[in-house]
């Protein structure tokens, strides 16, 4: 009888101290993020590594100018949302699909604006510090892993920085001329209009010396 006392007490305090693990601690599946670009939109972002590439509100799609503005919603295991979660544990990254680009961002260039607020909500509005293109979905990253609770946001990238080196600079010229003159390639339709011609040079002549900080 005694024993199973001991064995009944044991187990509620595995879930007490498994229910205070989970507490404050990001849960993946539970955790869920969105873009204002809505269903059937894909936006693209003219990022540059310096960070004076285009905000999220000012994100292209063939259609024009659209809100691309990423909102992130934190919530731990209980469902109850983490406040003043870092800025710093929450970035975005490329999904990982071969032949989809080579979008690589600055350190630190990426992360959220902002620490979640009480509610555990934190956003991407301000300009990225990256370079390079992928047309792959863009992931959002939780201290090192990826949501669950989607496949990722279907969210572009592109830059004066083809080659994706951190650094606009000449070298990424004659990337830009192979494309005007030659097929059709996603990762020099700057203004992303569905076609590379004059329109995407002027994009190209701003952004070249813009460097990681």
């Amino acid at each position: 009888m005694v024993l199973r006392k001991l064995t009944g007490v044991f187990s509620i305090a595995l879930v007490i101290a498994a229910a205070s693990a989970m507490a404050g601690v990001p849960d993946l599946q539970l955790s869920t993020a969105s873009t204002a670009a809505g269903v059937g939109v894909t936006p693209v972002m003219y990022n540059l590594p310096n960070g004076l590439g285009t905000t999220f509100a000012n994100a292209r799609s063939t259609g024009g100018v659209v809100n691309a503005t990423i909102t992130l919603t934190v919530l731990d295991g209980g469902g109850v949302p983490v406040a003043n979660f870092s800025a710093n544990d929450m970035w975005l990254e490329k999904e990982v699909v071969a032949s989809t680009g080579n979008f690589a961002a600055c350190t630190g260039g990426t992360t959220a604006d902002l620490n979640t607020n009480a509610s555990g909500v934190t956003t991407w509005a301000a300009p990225l510090c990256a370079g390079g293109w992928s047309t792959s979905k863009t992931l959002v990253v939780i201290n090192g892993a990826a949501l669950m609770s989607n496949t990722g946001l279907v969210l572009r990238h592109n830059s004066a920085d083809i080659n994706g080196d951190g650094n606009a600079n000449l070298s990424d010229i004659p990337l830009f001329v192979a494309d005007f003159y030659g097929a059709y390639s996603f990762r020099s339709d700057l203004l992303f209009d569905g076609i590379v011609n004059l329109s995407d040079i002027p994009r190209v002549a701003s952004g070249v010396g813009a460097v990681c900080p």
